[in-house]
Protein backbone atom coordinates (compact mmCIF):
# COMPACT_ATOMS: atom_id res chain seq x y z
CA UNK A 1 0.00 0.00 0.00
CA UNK A 2 1.30 3.45 -0.88
CA UNK A 3 0.86 6.69 -1.05
CA UNK A 4 -0.21 8.27 -4.65
CA UNK A 5 2.36 9.86 -7.06
CA UNK A 6 1.70 13.67 -6.52
CA UNK A 7 0.39 13.49 -2.98
CA UNK A 8 1.52 16.15 -0.42
CA UNK A 9 1.60 16.11 3.07
CA UNK A 10 1.26 19.70 5.12
CA UNK A 11 3.94 19.52 8.37
CA UNK A 12 3.15 19.81 11.67
CA UNK A 13 0.53 17.10 11.98
CA UNK A 14 3.00 15.18 14.52
CA UNK A 15 5.05 16.16 17.06
CA UNK A 16 8.05 15.10 18.01
CA UNK A 17 10.29 14.18 21.14
CA UNK A 18 13.82 13.10 20.67
CA UNK A 19 16.19 12.64 22.86
CA UNK A 20 14.62 12.02 26.44
CA UNK A 21 15.73 9.05 28.59
CA UNK A 22 13.97 6.67 31.22
CA UNK A 23 14.82 3.15 32.42
CA UNK A 24 12.91 0.31 31.72
CA UNK A 25 10.24 -0.28 34.13
CA UNK A 26 8.57 2.15 36.69
CA UNK A 27 4.89 2.83 36.50
CA UNK A 28 4.16 0.73 32.62
CA UNK A 29 1.87 -1.44 33.83
CA UNK A 30 -0.36 1.23 35.49
CA UNK A 31 -0.20 3.15 32.59
CA UNK A 32 -1.02 0.22 30.57
CA UNK A 33 -4.50 -0.38 32.50
CA UNK A 34 -5.18 3.50 31.98
CA UNK A 35 -5.14 3.78 28.07
CA UNK A 36 -5.36 0.22 26.69
CA UNK A 37 -2.19 0.18 25.12
CA UNK A 38 -2.00 -2.65 22.49
CA UNK A 39 0.90 -4.01 22.24
CA UNK A 40 1.58 -4.65 26.02
CA UNK A 41 1.06 -8.29 26.82
CA UNK A 42 -0.42 -7.86 30.94
CA UNK A 43 -1.05 -11.55 31.88
CA UNK A 44 0.78 -13.99 34.56
CA UNK A 45 3.49 -14.54 32.17
CA UNK A 46 4.62 -10.81 32.54
CA UNK A 47 4.22 -7.85 29.88
CA UNK A 48 5.70 -6.70 27.01
CA UNK A 49 8.17 -4.14 29.03
CA UNK A 50 9.92 -6.61 30.25
CA UNK A 51 10.05 -8.80 26.94
CA UNK A 52 11.35 -5.44 24.88
CA UNK A 53 15.02 -5.36 26.87
CA UNK A 54 16.81 -2.53 26.27
CA UNK A 55 14.43 -0.63 24.57
CA UNK A 56 15.04 2.74 26.70
CA UNK A 57 17.59 3.28 29.32
CA UNK A 58 19.30 5.97 31.60
CA UNK A 59 17.87 9.48 33.06
CA UNK A 60 17.59 13.31 33.45
CA UNK A 61 18.16 14.33 29.87
CA UNK A 62 16.10 17.02 28.43
CA UNK A 63 13.61 16.12 25.25
CA UNK A 64 14.08 17.73 22.00
CA UNK A 65 10.75 19.23 20.90
CA UNK A 66 9.63 19.67 17.10
CA UNK A 67 7.24 18.42 14.54
CA UNK A 68 7.40 16.55 11.22
CA UNK A 69 7.67 18.57 8.21
CA UNK A 70 6.08 18.73 5.14
CA UNK A 71 6.37 15.51 3.26
CA UNK A 72 5.75 14.49 -0.12
CA UNK A 73 4.37 10.97 -1.37
CA UNK A 74 7.41 9.81 -2.20
CA UNK A 75 8.62 10.85 1.14
CA UNK A 76 5.72 8.79 2.79
CA UNK A 77 6.56 6.02 0.86
CA UNK A 78 10.15 5.45 2.54
CA UNK A 79 10.51 7.43 5.75
CA UNK A 80 8.65 6.08 9.11
CA UNK A 81 7.73 10.10 10.35
CA UNK A 82 6.50 11.20 6.74
CA UNK A 83 4.49 7.87 6.88
CA UNK A 84 3.08 8.54 10.20
CA UNK A 85 1.93 11.93 9.38
CA UNK A 86 0.62 10.79 5.94
CA UNK A 87 -1.37 8.13 7.12
CA UNK A 88 -2.99 10.22 10.18
CA UNK A 89 -3.81 12.85 7.80
CA UNK A 90 -5.57 10.20 5.76
CA UNK A 91 -7.52 8.54 8.65
CA UNK A 92 -8.06 12.52 9.38
CA UNK A 93 -10.22 12.76 5.73
CA UNK A 94 -11.70 9.11 6.69
CA UNK A 95 -12.99 9.82 9.60
CA UNK A 96 -14.38 13.09 9.38
CA UNK A 97 -16.64 12.03 6.96
CA UNK A 98 -17.44 8.76 8.33
CA UNK A 99 -18.46 10.01 12.05
CA UNK A 100 -20.80 12.48 11.02
CA UNK A 101 -22.64 9.82 8.62
CA UNK A 102 -23.46 8.60 11.85
CA UNK A 103 -24.66 11.00 14.23
CA UNK A 104 -21.29 11.57 16.11
CA UNK A 105 -18.93 14.48 16.27
CA UNK A 106 -15.32 14.03 14.80
CA UNK A 107 -12.50 15.63 16.39
CA UNK A 108 -8.79 15.02 15.13
CA UNK A 109 -6.08 12.99 17.83
CA UNK A 110 -2.87 14.74 18.12
CA UNK A 111 -0.31 12.86 17.69
CA UNK A 112 3.65 12.24 19.39
CA UNK A 113 6.22 10.62 17.39
CA UNK A 114 9.04 10.10 20.84
CA UNK A 115 12.36 8.38 21.60
CA UNK A 116 13.62 7.69 25.24
CA UNK A 117 10.29 9.06 26.85
CA UNK A 118 7.81 11.13 27.12
CA UNK A 119 5.22 12.45 29.23
CA UNK A 120 1.50 12.31 28.31
CA UNK A 121 -2.07 12.70 30.08
CA UNK A 122 -1.94 9.69 31.29
CA UNK A 123 1.60 9.79 32.57
CA UNK A 124 5.18 8.76 31.76
CA UNK A 125 5.72 6.74 29.02
CA UNK A 126 9.06 4.83 27.67
CA UNK A 127 9.78 3.18 24.74
CA UNK A 128 8.94 0.10 25.87
CA UNK A 129 5.24 0.92 26.07
CA UNK A 130 4.56 0.68 22.90
CA UNK A 131 2.10 2.76 20.33
CA UNK A 132 -0.84 3.84 22.79
CA UNK A 133 -3.52 6.24 23.14
CA UNK A 134 -4.30 8.37 25.46
CA UNK A 135 -7.83 9.14 26.20
CA UNK A 136 -7.87 12.57 28.93
CA UNK A 137 -5.17 14.76 25.95
CA UNK A 138 -6.55 12.35 23.20
CA UNK A 139 -3.12 11.90 21.76
CA UNK A 140 -1.59 8.71 19.93
CA UNK A 141 1.95 8.31 21.11
CA UNK A 142 4.28 6.23 19.71
CA UNK A 143 8.23 5.38 19.26
CA UNK A 144 8.67 4.49 15.50
CA UNK A 145 11.61 1.81 16.37
CA UNK A 146 8.88 -0.11 17.95
CA UNK A 147 8.24 -1.70 14.43
CA UNK A 148 11.96 -3.12 14.35
CA UNK A 149 11.16 -4.70 17.20
CA UNK A 150 7.64 -6.22 16.16
CA UNK A 151 9.53 -7.97 13.39
CA UNK A 152 12.82 -8.98 15.34
CA UNK A 153 10.61 -9.67 18.50
CA UNK A 154 7.88 -11.16 17.66
CA UNK A 155 8.01 -12.29 13.93
CA UNK A 156 6.00 -9.99 12.08
CA UNK A 157 6.45 -9.38 8.44
CA UNK A 158 7.00 -5.53 8.47
CA UNK A 159 5.73 -3.35 5.58
CA UNK A 160 4.33 0.45 5.39
CA UNK A 161 0.68 -1.31 5.87
CA UNK A 162 1.71 -3.12 8.91
CA UNK A 163 2.98 0.11 10.63
CA UNK A 164 -0.25 1.61 8.88
CA UNK A 165 -2.35 -0.67 11.05
CA UNK A 166 -1.15 0.26 13.93
CA UNK A 167 -1.56 3.55 13.51
CA UNK A 168 -5.01 3.09 12.43
CA UNK A 169 -5.52 0.90 15.70
CA UNK A 170 -4.44 3.53 18.14
CA UNK A 171 -6.92 5.98 15.42
CA UNK A 172 -9.49 3.35 16.60
CA UNK A 173 -9.02 3.84 20.02
CA UNK A 174 -9.53 7.63 19.66
CA UNK A 175 -13.04 6.83 17.87
CA UNK A 176 -13.97 5.21 20.67
CA UNK A 177 -13.30 7.70 22.79
CA UNK A 178 -15.27 10.24 20.81
CA UNK A 179 -18.45 7.89 20.01
CA UNK A 180 -18.55 7.13 24.09
CA UNK A 181 -17.50 3.20 24.08
CA UNK A 182 -14.58 3.42 26.16
CA UNK A 183 -16.72 5.27 29.32
CA UNK A 184 -19.21 2.43 28.46
CA UNK A 185 -16.96 -0.78 28.54
CA UNK A 186 -15.86 -2.07 31.90
CA UNK A 187 -12.24 -2.28 30.70
CA UNK A 188 -10.84 -3.58 34.08
CA UNK A 189 -11.86 -7.63 33.43
CA UNK A 190 -9.90 -9.83 31.57
CA UNK A 191 -10.50 -13.28 29.33
CA UNK A 192 -11.13 -13.35 26.08
CA UNK A 193 -15.12 -12.44 26.44
CA UNK A 194 -13.93 -9.70 28.45
CA UNK A 195 -14.87 -6.01 27.33
CA UNK A 196 -10.97 -4.74 27.54
CA UNK A 197 -10.74 -7.24 24.31
CA UNK A 198 -13.97 -6.14 22.37
CA UNK A 199 -12.68 -2.46 22.83
CA UNK A 200 -9.36 -3.87 21.20
CA UNK A 201 -11.04 -5.92 18.65
CA UNK A 202 -13.40 -3.27 17.47
CA UNK A 203 -10.47 -0.94 17.35
CA UNK A 204 -8.68 -3.62 14.59
CA UNK A 205 -12.40 -3.65 13.01
CA UNK A 206 -11.93 -0.05 12.86
CA UNK A 207 -8.22 0.12 11.29
CA UNK A 208 -9.53 -2.38 8.77
CA UNK A 209 -12.63 0.16 7.62
CA UNK A 210 -9.85 2.90 7.06
CA UNK A 211 -7.68 0.26 5.02
CA UNK A 212 -10.36 -1.01 2.82
CA UNK A 213 -11.63 2.61 2.03
CA UNK A 214 -7.51 4.22 1.71
CA UNK A 215 -7.62 3.73 -2.36
CA UNK A 216 -10.85 5.72 -2.58
CA UNK A 217 -10.18 8.37 -0.52
CA UNK A 218 -9.24 11.55 -1.65
CA UNK A 219 -7.05 14.13 -0.30
CA UNK A 220 -9.61 17.05 -0.48
CA UNK A 221 -6.33 19.63 -0.51
CA UNK A 222 -4.71 18.20 -3.81
CA UNK A 223 -7.32 16.23 -5.19
CA UNK A 224 -4.92 12.79 -5.31
CA UNK A 225 -6.32 9.90 -4.20
CA UNK A 226 -4.60 9.04 -0.39
CA UNK A 227 -3.59 5.84 -1.07
CA UNK A 228 -2.81 3.30 -4.14
CA UNK A 229 -5.05 -0.09 -4.65
CA UNK A 230 -3.99 -2.39 -1.92
CA UNK A 231 -2.28 -5.68 -3.30
CA UNK A 232 -2.38 -9.52 -1.70
CA UNK A 233 1.02 -8.89 -0.44
CA UNK A 234 0.29 -5.39 1.35
CA UNK A 235 -2.91 -7.02 2.80
CA UNK A 236 -0.49 -9.76 4.29
CA UNK A 237 1.47 -7.20 5.92
CA UNK A 238 -1.05 -5.87 7.94
CA UNK A 239 -2.38 -9.69 8.58
CA UNK A 240 1.13 -10.64 10.16
CA UNK A 241 1.01 -7.39 12.72
CA UNK A 242 -2.20 -8.77 14.12
CA UNK A 243 -1.41 -11.99 13.99
CA UNK A 244 2.40 -11.23 16.17
CA UNK A 245 0.11 -8.50 18.85
CA UNK A 246 -2.35 -11.58 19.62
CA UNK A 247 -2.21 -11.79 23.31
CA UNK A 248 -1.57 -15.68 22.86
CA UNK A 249 1.22 -15.26 20.49
CA UNK A 250 2.58 -12.62 23.06
CA UNK A 251 2.51 -15.26 25.72
CA UNK A 252 4.22 -17.73 23.95
CA UNK A 253 6.78 -15.85 22.61
CA UNK A 254 7.75 -14.37 26.30
CA UNK A 255 8.03 -18.15 27.28
CA UNK A 256 4.97 -19.00 28.82
CA UNK A 257 1.77 -21.27 28.26
CA UNK A 258 -1.16 -19.79 27.04
CA UNK A 259 -3.79 -18.52 29.06
CA UNK A 260 -7.36 -17.42 27.64
CA UNK A 261 -8.08 -15.87 30.97
CA UNK A 262 -5.51 -13.03 31.35
CA UNK A 263 -5.91 -11.52 27.89
CA UNK A 264 -6.58 -7.99 27.47
CA UNK A 265 -6.44 -8.06 23.28
CA UNK A 266 -7.78 -11.28 21.65
CA UNK A 267 -5.97 -13.68 20.37
CA UNK A 268 -3.99 -13.58 16.85
CA UNK A 269 -6.77 -15.26 15.30
CA UNK A 270 -9.47 -12.86 16.53
CA UNK A 271 -7.01 -9.96 15.76
CA UNK A 272 -7.14 -10.70 12.35
CA UNK A 273 -10.55 -12.04 11.86
CA UNK A 274 -12.16 -8.90 13.23
CA UNK A 275 -9.40 -6.53 11.03
CA UNK A 276 -10.46 -8.51 8.07
CA UNK A 277 -14.12 -7.59 8.81
CA UNK A 278 -13.89 -4.19 8.98
CA UNK A 279 -12.20 -4.30 5.58
CA UNK A 280 -14.15 -6.38 3.92
CA UNK A 281 -17.81 -5.18 5.33
CA UNK A 282 -16.52 -1.33 5.68
CA UNK A 283 -19.58 -0.35 8.47
CA UNK A 284 -19.68 0.94 12.25
CA UNK A 285 -22.14 -1.82 12.57
CA UNK A 286 -20.35 -4.89 11.81
CA UNK A 287 -17.77 -3.41 14.36
CA UNK A 288 -19.72 -3.75 16.75
CA UNK A 289 -17.81 -6.47 19.34
CA UNK A 290 -19.91 -5.87 21.64
CA UNK A 291 -23.29 -6.86 20.02
CA UNK A 292 -21.82 -10.02 19.68
CA UNK A 293 -21.54 -12.97 22.72
CA UNK A 294 -18.71 -14.64 20.65
CA UNK A 295 -15.70 -13.26 19.32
Amino acid sequence: MTFGEGGQFEGGRVRTSRGGKVAVGGGIGALVVAVLAIFLNQSGNGDLANVLQGAAGGSGQQAEQGVVGDCTAEQANEQRDCRLSATLQALDAYWADELPAQGAQFAQPAAEAFEGQTTTGCGAASASTGPFYCPPDQTIYLDLGFYDLLQSQFGAEGGPLAEMYVTAHEYGHHVQNLTGVMDRAQRQGTGAESDSVRVELQADCYAGMWVGSAATEVDPDTGVTFLEPITAEQLQQALSAAEAVGDDHIQQQSGGGVNPDSWTHGSSEQRQRWFTTGYEQGTLAACDTFATDEL
